[in-house]
């Protein structure tokens, strides 16, 4: 199983110099993936821009979208040419993580509706491909570049439900899942693994992962405190997840074990604080023997 890690976009310490320091420094610790959140009413970077940094200082590393609330943005044109330089100037590294979201507030701020958020991003996914492969988008217009190389972008797809299990088998190359634990990800690999069968895909989804970790002096307090304001909007359910952060070293290394034992094959580690220690330390918990 391969580990990649968060990049701290919405972490209150990040700064920009914080932030391309990280992107370079894990690439040189060997994470397979730097991958960003998605947010539009908080505190925190723009997800493509800052993986646009980040690819400006690596060379190697897959810069992912995990995940992006790609209905919120108006207009899927836009949004295909962005994704598309972004991948031409990475050399090829991007992967479009995709899911429907859960924040009303990110739409209302764009204007866009929330309650067919899930109808749309189905129409979404179409159009991007439509539009890399050179086709007319659905308003008849043509010639919106830069073609990228080869496929494009790989595409995943994020949520539990059964709408998004069947929306990443019949628009991705794999599936992502957030906010799970390795002992409910096996069952939820299972439900992928059956949606790509139920479409009639004969390959293997690839399966991907992420949970947030912090290691070090004061862990708890400073994972707490961050994923309490992340995940405000779900009321309760913040200090659930508050409280699932993981925190030592130990627990780190076994729960990579698991999610590779429930069949995962990239497990994403989001780190809680922006320090640069931070990431020495969850490399050196999660790289060391993977």
């Amino acid at each position: 199983m391969e580990i990649g890690v968060g990049l701290p976009t919405t972490v209150p310490d990040i700064d920009g110099h914080r932030l391309v320091q990280w992107a370079a420094r894990a690439e040189e610790h060997g994470f397979s993936t730097l991958g960003v959140l998605d947010r539009l009413v908080y505190d925190s970077y723009e997800p493509l821009t800052a993986l646009a940094a980040a690819a400006a200082v690596t060379e190697r590393i897959r810069l992912a979208t995990t995940v992006l609330l790609a209905a919120y943005r108006p207009g899927t044109p836009l949004l295909a040419k962005q994704l598309a330089t972004l991948h031409e100037i990475s050399g090829g590294r991007l992967v479009v993580g995709a899911a429907a979201g859960g924040r009303e507030d990110d739409f209302q701020a764009t204007g866009a509706t929330y309650t067919d958020r899930g109808r749309r991003l189905d129409a979404l996914l179409t159009e991007l491909r439509d539009i890399w492969d050179g086709k007319e988008t659905r308003s008849g217009i043509s010639g919106i570049g830069p073609r990228p190389g080869g496929a494009g972008p790989e595409l995943i797809v994020g949520g539990h439900t059964p709408a998004a299990m069947r929306r990443a088998a019949r628009h991705a190359n794999g599936w992502i899942a957030g906010g799970s634990s390795a002992t409910g990800y096996a069952d939820l690999a299972t439900r992928a693994r059956a949606a790509w069968r139920a479409e009639g895909r004969t390959e293997r989804p690839r399966l991907v992962a992420l949970v947030y970790a912090c290691l070090g002096p004061d862990a708890a307090r400073t994972a707490e405190n961050y994923l309490r304001a992340y995940y405000a909007f779900i009321g309760p359910k913040a200090e659930m997840a508050a409280k699932a952060v993981i925190t030592d070293a130990e627990s780190l290394r076994e729960t990579a074990a698991a999610y590779a034992a429930a069949g995962c094959d990239e497990l994403l580690v989001f780190p809680c604080t922006a320090e640069p220690g931070q990431l020495d330390l969850l490399a050196e918990a999660a790289l060391d023997g993977a």
